[in-house]
């Protein structure tokens, strides 16, 4: 049971919570998880933007299992829930979350679009270094930017797909460069309070 409580401790902690706004764009990074393209969507559908960046090419967590890029795949469920084709923009080569910022602000430069508001959309344990990496990659000032997810409790969030171990795993390696990346350059630093490095430690001991 204590474990589960670490686990609780540190999937809180990675969640930044952020109140949403009109943005110019839902910008969605590269995930395994169907459910990611499905909350860009219903985003796209409150109208808190008029178009949806997909961005992803294969990942740890992807090569050899998605048939086609995570970003045309996401970009697909979109389409299959309503989204005109003409409010999604692609970028399908990057594979970690630095690429996906920088390769998607490069191909809005190429196709002209500024973006001065942005929603960044991930998985629920991946919002914080989402939004510590886009703070730190993006080559452009911008006027707002918030995080967000499908909100769902730790206990919630496994299905067929996606297991226990796999979830625990991928969080604390994301939790491992939100605290080693500002160093080389990758994010934004992130204060970390004592509890959360003692849950991080805890679930380590036992994995």
């Amino acid at each position: 049971m204590k474990l589960y409580q670490h686990i609780d401790t540190l999937w809180n902690y990675m969640q930044l919570n952020h109140p949403l706004e009109p943005a110019d764009c839902i910008l969605v990074l590269g995930s395994n998880d169907s459910r990611v393209a499905e909350h860009a969507v219903s985003l796209y559908k409150q109208g808190f933007a008029d178009k949806i960046l997909f961005s992803g090419g294969f990942g740890r967590l992807t090569e050899g299992v998605f048939e086609h890029s995570e970003a045309e795949t996401f970009a697909a469920i979109a389409r299959d829930l309503g989204v005109p084709t003409q409010a999604i923009l692609i970028e399908n080569q990057s594979s970690n979350s630095g690429e996906n910022v920088l390769f998607s602000a490069q191909l809005c430069d190429k196709l002209g679009v500024t973006l001065n508001r942005v929603i960044l959309v991930q998985k629920p344990y991946m919002e914080r270094r989402a939004y510590a990496t886009f703070m730190k990659q993006w080559p452009h000032p911008v006027e707002y930017v918030a995080v967000s997810s499908a909100k769902q409790s730790f206990t919630d969030y496994f299905c067929e797909e996606i297991d226990l171990f796999t979830v625990v795993e991928a969080m604390l390696g994301d939790f491992e460069r939100i605290k080693h990346y500002p160093a080389k350059g990758f994010q934004i630093e992130q204060p970390i309070p004592s509890d959360v490095e003692f849950a991080y430690q805890a679930i380590k001991a036992q994995m």
